[in-house]
């Protein structure tokens, strides 16, 4: 198979740079861009230090590229109320712009949206693609918006730009104080005697994915050419946080949790089915137990 040469919008943040290394692991060229350069980059990757948001920029980065992964969001779904005119005016129009700079190109692109937060509460689970989107919070907005803008530069140029709704990624380089990252903060926190601050009763449920069956999913739907536009990228299984501290207290005793007032942004439950990108890469999936793990022993070799 021919090497492509694919472009990781975001490259330096955890989807991207997970991303990133799993592409060259498969072979491919591959480019990662943000606003600064990794203190420590893999040698195999090309780095590209630069403003998305910089229409001259973002024109050349795209040049020759065979996929465009746009991981890139100034927003998080925390502070994204009180954030959201930054994201409609920065974030939505400049992917407009990406939309209309690559519709005469033979590129692809894959856009990372949010699928805990583009559904919000639904009662049918686990939530197809189907479902009608109605985001409680800004950022479930913002990315929805962005969706629609792809859809119809699809059906109006004939283009074939895919959008993955992620659940909730948890693993390696992940940093909770960013916004998001349950299973982050409760591992770090732990392992240094903190308490876990949990939002609501603990009963909240959520879809938990390893970040490497993240990547091995987005990485299936570069070959993917079929008529679907979004797809769920999900564990297909319902974990509260709660049962997240269950799991963790088998591996480090004592952990210490306290409940504060529910917050609003929050849906109640949000589990995706998996079929259609199941259909695609049939994975053998991480179980969150033995993910939890993993994740566990990685922090724990790198204090090492």
């Amino acid at each position: 198979m021919k090497m492509r040469k694919i472009l990781v919008l975001g490259g330096n943040g955890f989807l991207g740079r997970n991303l990133c290394n799993h592409l060259v692991a498969m072979g491919e060229d591959v480019y990662s861009f943000d606003m600064s350069l990794p203190e420590i980059g893999n040698p195999e990757i090309h780095y590209i230090e630069g403003d998305f948001f910089d229409d001259y920029t973002l024109k050349k980065i795209i040049e020759g590229m065979d996929v465009i992964f746009h991981a890139i969001c100034t927003l998080n779904p925390g502070n994204s109320n009180e954030k959201c005119i930054l994201g409609y005016e920065r974030d939505f129009v400049q992917t407009a712009k990406l939309c209309s700079f690559i519709k005469d190109t033979e590129c692809r692109m894959i856009f990372f949206s949010s699928g805990g937060t583009v559904y919000g509460n639904q009662v049918e689970q686990p939530i197809k693609e189907t479902a009608v989107p109605v985001p409680i919070n800004h950022y479930g907005n913002l990315k929805l918006c962005i969706e629609n803008t792809i859809r119809t530069f699809n059906f109006q140029m004939k283009k074939n730009m895919l959008v993955a709704r992620i659940s909730n990624p948890y693993g390696p380089g992940q940093d909770y104080h960013k916004g998001v990252g349950f299973i982050d903060a409760a591992i770090k926190r732990s392992l240094h005697h903190e308490t876990i601050e949990i939002w609501g009763d603990g009963n909240i449920i959520r879809d938990y994915i390893f970040i490497d069956d993240v990547c091995k999913m987005l990485y299936s739907l570069i070959d993917y050419h079929g008529d679907i536009e979004v797809f769920n990228l999900s564990s297909n299984t319902g974990t509260s946080q709660n049962d997240v501290i269950n799991i963790l207290n088998k591996i480090i005793p004592h952990v210490q949790v306290k409940y504060l007032p529910a917050r609003p942004v929050d849906a109640k439950k949000i589990v995706l089915d998996n079929t259609r990108i199941q259909s695609i890469c049939n994975l053998q999936m991480v179980s969150l137990e033995d993910g939890i793990r993993r994740y566990y022993d990685y922090i724990q070799q790198r204090k090492q």
